[in-house]
Parts: structure tokens; C-alpha cells; sequence
């Protein structure tokens, strides 16, 4: 029967990282690969789960105190004024947030532009929509958005644009510049933008997260996704929202209650109480990632990576690999694991672009992509795993001898 198959399953294939995911697991090695912390979640929220799991909060639900508190947040940092009755929808995480917005405004043959490199579920959810990616390559070395480049991507065709700031894999914090060159460009060309900032509180030095749809004209036609997930390190738990104008938000509305009916239920009230934490937490939160990147930078440079751009936001390192070593990423990740016994993303699954610049070309090869989000004993313990590979010149052995 597997010639009966659909067409959009047989092109949801594994990927290489999923592959080089299933090496890293049959060996036990340090997970540095996947964006999840392997540190305990807030006790705070931890206890406010147990508690709606005892008071059996346990069947489907709709928790408005969500929406309540999103509401008066969005207010308070980006000063967006959104109606908490008609302007969300809570989804199964970011992923099915993201997933229904793109199933509410896409039709077969639209084309949706995104921003390359880029996190490869984007590519997935618009397929299955029967539209069309159509990709942007960011300028390396700081992955800069060339304005020439995105307004010659518009085509009668193109439908919406896809933002995801702080970005995965590179760390790059969008600047007001470019939010401004996408945002005139939505109105220009009557277009839709879906943002994804799961990273909004996790942002470096002098950075912050602007809400693309808080620029002038742009609320009416963003679809804000986001989630718990990152900010408070329960990536289990699934509860994630979509923000937009009411009548785009019921069609996501419509959508998720067809796909999964409703997040769960006592991670929702858990979520009210992790959505309303102190402004201590989120300044403690960016504290400590900034310890940990500044840790995983210095361990990659000390063996002798290219860290030709510094994250801005998020828990990713989008390293180059020297010139001198002569290996593309995966062949270098594939080492990584069998051979150190750590664990990290191969650069080209975030790749989709194909330029006429073949130098741009032969760089979807040389990125590896680093996730700092772990614990200081899962860091240390990758360090010395590496240590163990790196010769006297303070280089990396990647074949063992």
C-alpha cells in the first residue's frame, strides 16, 4: 500500500539532522544538536501544573487567563492594544500556532517568502498548504537582509512573509531597519506577515526583540505565534498561542479546534502563572544564557571555529567551519558524534536558497549549528569530550588518529 501514500508524505522525508539524530542517541552522546534545556523548568510553574493536575484540570479547555495576561503584556512591551476575547488562539505549541495561521491564509499556487537560512517546519506547514516557499538569502557573515534582494522576491503571487526574530540557527536579532523594509514592503504589496518569537525574552547585550507587528500598519496584518516553551524550558508541554486581528484569528481558531481540539489543559493553567512570573525571572533568564553562550563561543573558538558573528538572541551558535579543515558539515558532525561523543546540526538542513553566487552556495556546507541551552554540567561535559579531539595546535581531530 505505500504507493498509495499521499504526495505531501512522501515528501516528508527524513532529513539528514533527523538521521544523524538517531547516531547521536544509539551512542549516548552530548545532545548540543536539539533547542531544549535539560534543566529543570521554573518550580513555580512546575508547581502550578501539579496543582491544576490534582484540582483535575484534566479535560478539554479553554483557559481565557491566558489570553488576559497576553493581552496586558502586549500592551505593556510593544504597545499593541489587542482584544483578549477575539485576538488569540491557544494552539498546541508555537508549531501548530504557526501551522494553523499558514492553513488560514494560503491557498494552492500563493507564494510565501522566508528569510534563508531558516527553521525547515516553516518549509513543511506551507507545502502542505499547496503554497509555494520562496526563499530571501541573509548576507553572511552578520546574515543582514538585503533590500534589493527581498523586493525583487514579490512576485502577484506572493501572499505573506514569514519573520522569525531572534532567528534559528543564526541568533540574529532582526534590526529596526529591516522590521521597516519588511513592514513597508507587507503594505506595499497588500501582504500578510507571520512572525515566530519564541525567543522574545532571550536576547544579548544591547539587543531587543521588536514585534514586527507593533510598526505603524502593521498590526492588522501580522500573525504574531510564540509559546512557552523557551522562555520558561518546557518544550513538553505544548501550549503555545497565535495573536492577530479577530476575524484572522477565528479562521486559526476554526483550524486548531479541528486539528487538536484544544492545548493541554492543565499546562494552560500552568501557563497563566508562568505568563505573570517577575521581571527578576526574565532578567535572570537572559543573565544566564549569556553565561552559557559566552561559554560555548569561547570552547568553539578555542578549537579553532570561524565565530564570525556573535548571537544576538536565542540559545544557537551558527559556527563556520576554518577553510583549512577540509570537511563539509555533515561529514564534521558525523565525527563530532562517533568520535568525541557530542552532538550538533549539520548547517545545510537550515539552507534552501539556490543562488547564482556559488560562493554563497559552497557556504551551506561549512555552518554548524550549536544549541547552548543545556546545563552547566551538559556544557562541561562537552568541552572535555572535545578536548579529548583537539591536537597541539589547538585544533579539532576529526578522524580519531
Amino acid at each position: 500500500m505505500e504507493g498509495k501514500l499521499s504526495e505531501a508524505s512522501r515528501r516528508a522525508v527524513p532529513s539528514p539532522i533527523q538521521q544523524l539524530s538517531h547516531l547521536a542517541q544509539s551512542v549516548g552522546a552530548v545532545n548540543l544538536a536539539e533547542g531544549f534545556p535539560d534543566f529543570p523548568a521554573p518550580a513555580h510553574v512546575k508547581a502550578a501544573a501539579a496543582a491544576a493536575i490534582a484540582s483535575d484540570l484534566n479535560q478539554y479547555r479553554h483557559v481565557q487567563g491566558i489570553c488576559d495576561v497576553l493581552s496586558e503584556t502586549m500592551k505593556r512591551e510593544h504597545g499593541l492594544y489587542v482584544d483578549p476575547l477575539t485576538d488569540f488562539a491557544i494552539c498546541c505549541g508555537q508549531s501548530e500556532a504557526f501551522a494553523a495561521a499558514v492553513f488560514a491564509i494560503i491557498d494552492p499556487g500563493d507564494e510565501v517568502l522566508l528569510f534563508d537560512p531558516a527553521y525547515e517546519t516553516y518549509h513543511t506547514c506551507i507545502e502542505l498548504a499547496r503554497g509555494i516557499p520562496v526563499y530571501v538569502p541573509l548576507d553572511p557573515p552578520s546574515w543582514t537582509l538585503n533590500g534589493d534582494k527581498f523586493l525583487k522576491s514579490f512576485t502577484s503571487r506572493t501572499k505573506a512573509v514569514i519573520l522569525n526574530s531572534p532567528h534559528n540557527p543564526t541568533g540574529k536579532v532582526f534590526s529596526k531597519e529591516e522590521l521597516l523594509i519588511i513592514s513597508e514592503a507587507c503594505q506595499e504589496k497588500d501582504c500578510f506577515a507571520i512572525t515566530d518569537e519564541v525567543y522574545e525574552y532571550i536576547t544579548y547585550d544591547e539587543n531587543k526583540h521588536t514585534s514586527l507587528a507593533s510598526l505603524p500598519g502593521m498590526q492588522e496584518r501580522t500573525i504574531i505565534t510564540s509559546s512557552l516553551s523557551k522562555t520558561y524550558s518546557v518544550t513538553g508541554w505544548r501550549v503555545g498561542w497565535a495573536c492577530a486581528a479577530a476575524n484572522i484569528a477565528a479562521a486559526i481558531r476554526n483550524i486548531h479546534v479541528k486539528l487538536t481540539d484544544s492545548a493541554p489543559a492543565p499546562f494552560q493553567e500552568a501557563a497563566v502563572i508562568a505568563l505573570t512570573s517577575t521581571s527578576d525571572y526574565y532578567k535572570s533568564l537572559k543573565k544566564d544564557y549569556a553565561v552559557k553562550r559566552d561559554f560555548i563561543l569561547q570552547l568553539l573558538t578555542d578549537y579553532g571555529f570561524h565565530i564570525s558573528f556573535r548571537p544576538q538572541g536565542s540559545v544557537f551558535v551558527f559556527a563556520e567551519l576554518p577553510r583549512s579543515w577540509q570537511i563539509s558539515d555533515i561529514d564534521f558532525v558525523t565525527n563530532l558524534i562517533q568520535n568525541a561523543g557530542v552532538a550538533a546540526v549539520p548547517g545545510r538542513g537550515f539552507f534552501h536558497t539556490d543562488s547564482d553566487d556559488q560562493s554563497y552556495n559552497h557556504r551551506y556546507v561549512r555552518y554548524v549549528r550549536f544549541a547552548f541551552c543545556k546545563s552547566d554540567e551538559t556544557l562541561e561535559a562537552a568541552a572535555w569530550k572535545m578536548r579529548t579531539l583537539a591536537d597541539n595546535n589547538g585544533t579539532m581531530k576529526l578522524n580519531g588518529k
